[in-house]
């Protein structure tokens, strides 16, 4: 059987599958080509992860489909339902990049506070002809350490977040409209441990006590942060969206970073991929990353063992 991993396979995934007696083509095949290589090369397995787009005409146009599989969490770039419909597996990876997007999301916040993103763009530029003028510029840095982190979405990954928060002696509210309460193992030194239970809380509180918010809801249809949710924050807050694009109005955010309403924002997603607006990507009070948190070693090797353990599951081969 042959698989198209047409955004990219670790080698560990690679290996499995092949052992399994799978042929892997990793060729990257541009969108409007998808479905003729497909029917060209008789693929029986689509992989990807969020470039590759399986809507309806990939799903009707390629019978020898037998699995879609999603490298990650979010599957709106797949019509999920669709596609199970016409008798499709469709499989992604929803544990296996947890602590990778989680780990990106302290990067961001510990940029935000100290003022990272924006030292690093302008000492190039004059931190030998103002080295004293950035110093006093950057001095007004804040501390994690006993502030107050809202989680808006508390899957597995807003837990993630909350277990490296806890770590570092922040407090820790959540919010999200499926998950009642969850316990946080934050593990030690020579097996010690500690179980936190956290209740997730009404959005409307979260927004109101905290002191930064990150987001870690799927694709919405209708904004989760808009101008409203902006104005029931506390003043000088810190967000972080490393979810969806689309789950904050980028326009709405600007404004209240130029009121100076919300101290910095980090985004790693965009409203607008893969061409964000220059309104984001020039603001001096906004850290930005391209869509990476997924991509570490270790997370591309668990997306793909995961994803062979699931395919040679489905399609057991002798």
């Amino acid at each position: 059987m042959k698989i198209l991993a047409n955004d990219g396979l670790s080698d560990s995934g690679i290996k499995k599958l092949e052992k399994a007696g799978f042929e892997v083509i990793t060729t990257k095949v541009a969108q409007e080509q998808v479905i003729n290589f497909i029917n060209t090369h008789k693929i029986d397995i689509l992989l990807v992860r969020s470039a590759t787009k399986v809507r309806k005409d990939v799903i009707d146009n390629c019978p020898s489909l037998k699995i879609v599989g999603r490298g990650g969490v979010g599957m709106d770039n797949i019509d999920v339902n669709y596609a199970r419909e016409k008798g499709l597996h469709v499989i992604n990876t929803p544990a296996a990049s947890s602590e990778s997007v989680a780990e990106l999301v302290f990067a961001h916040l510990f940029s935000g506070a100290r003022f990272l993103h924006d030292a690093n763009r302008t000492m190039p530029l004059e931190g030998d002809s103002n080295f004293n003028g950035l110093k006093k510029a950057y001095a007004n840095g804040i501390e994690l350490r006993g502030k107050t982190l809202g989680i808006i979405g508390f899957g597995r990954i807003g837990q993630a977040v909350a277990k490296i928060a806890l770590g570092l002696g922040m407090k820790v509210i959540a919010s999200d409209k499926y998950v009642g309460e969850a316990a946080i193992r934050v593990d030690f030194y020579n097996g010690q441990f500690i179980n936190v239970a956290i209740m997730t809380e009404p959005m409307e509180d979260l927004l109101k006590h905290a002191d930064f918010i990150t987001l870690h809801t799927p694709a919405q249809s209708e904004y989760v942060i808009g101008r409203h949710e902006l104005q029931l924050m506390k003043q000088d807050v810190g967000i972080v969206n490393a979810a969806r694009g689309g789950v904050i109005d980028e326009v709405a955010l600007v404004e209240a970073l130029d009121e100076e309403k919300v101290l910095f924002a980090a985004l790693d997603v965009f409203e607008n991929e893969p061409t964000p607006e220059m309104k984001i990507l020039m603001h001096p009070k906004i850290s930005l990353t391209p869509h990476i948190g997924a991509a570490t070693i270790e997370a591309q090797d668990r997306i793909g063992t995961e994803l062979a353990d699931q395919i040679i599951s489905l399609l057991k081969t002798n």
